[in-house]
């Protein structure tokens, strides 16, 4: 990996250890049952499950699902662990809890090759995306936090294989290799390796295809884009267009406007504005839109706004305009459906512009669990040159931004590092140690 140190799975010896284990199985939902409708996260996360178990590890495991921001997926992680179940071949328990008496008991009992799945990391106030812009924590502070203060000291070793969450400066992303000794996960070490090779020399023009219900992910990917030259033309779609042309002054209709408020995500219509202003030749807004009229789609052209329903789709003339940038980009990168592609009635847009990915000559990079869930439906996943479990991170990576995890990876590598060089094999670690052992900590 050019430019980038974390210690491997490889570099530690798990027999018998209790390792933490976070991973990003964040998952598409049906909006209904709010089940799970797309595993390819929970899949990519086997590899390193597999080898941790089959070390001898008392392996737990966290992960989150959902957030403020999209909390119609904020569930508990219990079908997570049965779907990892299926898909390890290994029984998986899940307890209902993240850090208290009951979580701490249960990792206490493990055995040797044992799996425990925890709840929900969102349960935790410290875990939500706006811990982390509202308190600007260090992550030498986090450690003080109530999830790394409960458990850093039941565990020998801590594992992250959670690149789709890369950019999130977290507790259980960034202050346990404060603690403990830390390595990259399987998925971690291919993503980094893959993109920093995209990163190195991208083809031009470069695109990015920017929609979905994360407006917060799409307006910090579309900050970095822009201002490092990384993206020549963002198309927008989504809620992200949709605040676009707000900012332009377009009228959407009370609906679309009371769901964007409602949500604050009006918050960005500054950002909105500047970029239109200080970028009008890279930032391209949707020409018409689509509503759906009791299961009939119905397109209405920007001048004809605003419009008495909830818009869930950009329309055909808007997809005709991106097919052709996409037809000409060298580099695509894509992260959220254009519209609610869940639904037929509003699925045009993202069915027809996946097409036009999957069938560019330019080197092809989608991201995001949404992104995938989509493409997966409408396209043959193969023509996609790259796919990333990442979204916000994946793009940021590109743009050079430092991410907040591969900062932590690369602290965890020069402390621990030398000690993982020399005395790995023994069998011992510096650090404090868990349940009244006391284990001697190295000068």
């Amino acid at each position: 990996m050019p430019g980038v140190k974390m210690l491997k799975l490889e570099d530690f010896d798990y027999k018998g250890k209790r390792v933490l284990l976070r991973v990003d199985i964040n998952s598409p939902l049906d909006l209904v049952s709010r089940k799970i409708v797309n595993r390819i996260r929970l899949e990519m996360s086997i590899p390193t499950i597999k080898y941790l178990h089959e070390s001898g590890a008392r392996l737990t495991i966290i992960a989150h699902q959902g957030d403020i921001e999209d909390y119609h997926k904020l569930i508990s992680l219990e079908e997570h662990a049965s779907q990892l179940t299926y898909l390890l071949g290994e029984k998986v328990m899940f307890i209902d809890d993240v850090a208290g008496p009951a979580a701490r008991e249960k990792i206490g009992s493990l055995k040797e090759g044992d799996i425990l799945l925890l709840d929900n990391l969102r349960y935790l106030c410290e875990e939500v995306s706006s811990f982390e812009r509202d308190t600007k924590l260090t992550p030498a502070e986090m450690t003080t936090c109530y999830l790394v203060r409960n458990l850093s000291s039941l565990f020998d070793y801590y594992v992250n294989d959670a690149f789709a969450a890369a950019h999130r400066k977290a507790p259980s992303m960034v202050a346990f290799q404060e603690l403990l000794p830390s390595a990259a996960g399987k998925l971690l070490i291919r993503e980094v390796e893959a993109l920093t090779a995209v990163v190195s020399s991208p083809r031009k023009p470069c695109i990015f295809l920017l929609g979905g219900l994360r407006a917060g992910d799409a307006f910090g990917m579309m900050r970095q884009a822009l201002r490092s030259g990384t993206a020549d033309r963002i198309l927008t779609g989504g809620i992200t267009g949709q605040i676009m042309l707000m900012a332009k002054g377009v009228k959407l209709g009370e609906a679309s406007e009371r769901f964007i408020k409602d949500r604050s995500l009006d918050r960005f219509l500054p950002d909105a504005v500047d970029y239109l202003s200080n970028y009008p030749a890279k930032v391209t807004v949707p020409e018409d839109v689509a509503v759906n009229r009791e299961g009939k789609r119905e397109e209405f052209s920007v001048p004809d706004l605003p419009v008495n329903g909830l818009i869930n789709d950009v329309g055909k003339n808007t997809v005709k305009e991106y097919e052709k940038f996409i037809e000409e980009a060298g580099t695509i990168f894509v992260n959220g459906p254009p519209g609610v592609y869940e639904e037929e009635v509003s699925a045009e847009g993202t069915r027809n512009l996946w097409n036009a990915v999957a069938e560019a000559a330019g080197y092809s990079v989608m991201g995001g669990g949404d992104t995938i869930s989509a493409a997966s439906r409408f396209i043959d996943m193969k023509k996609i040159d790259y796919v990333c479990t990442a979204g916000g991170a994946l793009i940021r990576f590109l743009s050079g931004v430092e991410l907040p995890l591969i900062a932590a990876m690369e602290r965890a590598y020069n402390k621990y590092g030398k000690w993982e060089m020399s005395g790995r094999r023994s069998g011992n670690r510096p650090g404090t140690g868990y349940f009244g052992e006391e284990k001697e900590r190295e000068t």
